[in-house]
């Protein structure tokens, strides 16, 4: 089976890994200027936060996030790559009923689906984590959870994909073809393949339309930095201040910053924004008496669907799709790249309420921000 994965970020490289493993002969194209054995230069895999978790209420969320981290653990140590385990706070601020009880409320799901969550009373957290808890109504606690670095997953995945035979197409305009499924570089020739994978994040709608095809994704904006001051405690995301932060070997890195506005994947502003910076000084300050010393302030690009889910498998005959992981696409990795491999192979993968098909492709939507509670 010849198969093109168009994209070398982290869903495409895993997927290009777990096909080629399965036999296939794999081509993998990348247009980005970088040599895929080491860092990626700019794209939205590099710039992840690397928080990770299988902290979700759904059922194929669930599944999907216990065998990323799974993945994620037997991989660390190879290849350069390391997994880090690392408790994951939600906090509550007070005031904010609503948000409290959509805590309980996931967290009882969740544990339904058998993820290691509990909700934990606000003093409790206190005496277990270096964080200010006078101030919050409601918290939870994820132990199955950890943080990485996402340039070392890419590396890693695309060593392991070079091992494994896949041949690699770099710094190259692509353009996808339906009905065959092909791929033509530099808008050349036309090479044929029995399958073609879109994974190009930010780019993905615009792949598609070039080949007349309407996919419901708007890329938008997201920021994150990292402090030079050390940082001790665990992963938080403060639900209420709608920010996160985790350990990073510079001190911290933290984030959030969704500017819900679709942003065009070429032309958008990598830098953060003053009011972000700000925001998350504060944060960090009220929540974990960090005293910010930016080292680094970035944008990056995620990409939102209509219902918050991603639109992942087959969106025509031979021509799949893996886009749409709402801010949640690197710490899925390892999953959707193995379950996207084997929907490609023909074998059951489970992902039938990610069918891209559900949509027609010309829904409106609004952007929301990717790890609210609901």
């Amino acid at each position: 089976m010849r198969v093109a994965v168009v994209g070398g970020g982290a869903v495409g490289l895993t997927a290009a890994y777990d096909l080629a493993t399965r036999d296939a002969d794999v081509t993998l194209f990348e247009r980005g200027e970088y040599d895929p054995s080491s860092t990626p230069a700019d794209g939205s895999s590099a710039r992840a936060a690397g928080v990770l978790y299988d902290a979700y209420a759904e059922d194929v969320d669930a599944e999907i996030g216990g065998r990323a981290l799974e993945r994620f653990r037997e991989l660390s140590g190879e290849d350069g790559f390391e997994f880090h385990g690392c408790p994951y706070v939600i906090t509550v601020g007070e005031g904010d009923e609503t948000a409290a009880e959509a805590l309980g409320a996931s967290v009882d799901r969740m544990r339904v689906h058998g993820r290691d969550v509990s909700v934990v009373d606000p003093a409790e957290l206190g005496s277990r984590f270096p964080l200010r808890t006078d101030d919050l109504l409601a918290g939870a606690v994820a132990d199955n959870a950890g943080w990485t670095d996402p340039a070392s997953y890419v590396s890693a995945m695309a060593a392991k994909a070079r091992r494994a035979g896949v041949a690699f197409e770099i710094g190259q305009s692509v353009s996808v073809r339906v009905d065959p499924p092909g791929v033509a570089v530099d808008d050349a020739v036309t090479k044929g393949f029995d399958a073609v994978l879109v994974a190009t994040g930010a780019h993905t709608k615009q792949v598609f339309a070039e080949a007349g095809i309407a996919v419901p994704l708007k890329p938008y904006r997201v920021q994150a930095l990292t402090g030079r001051s050390a940082y001790e405690g665990p992963m938080v995301y403060d639900a209420t201040a709608g920010v996160y932060f985790r350990p990073h070997p510079t001190g911290v890195l933290a984030g959030d910053g969704t500017v819900p506005v679709e942003a065009d994947p070429d032309e958008w502003k990598r830098d953060a924004d003053d009011w972000f910076v700000d925001d998350i000084r504060t944060a960090l300050g009220e929540r974990a008496g960090y005293d910010l010393d930016v080292a680094r302030a970035w944008a990056g690009l995620c990409v939102a669907t209509p219902d918050g889910d991603p639109l992942l498998g087959e969106l025509r005959s031979g021509v799949f799709v893996a886009a749409g992981w709402q801010g949640h696409g690197f710490m899925r990795a390892p999953a959707t790249g193995e379950a996207i491999a084997a929907q490609i192979a023909g074998e059951s993968a489970g992902i039938t309420p990610f069918d891209p098909r559900r949509f027609s492709g010309d829904e409106a939507f609004e952007i929301r921000e990717g790890m609210a509670l609901d």
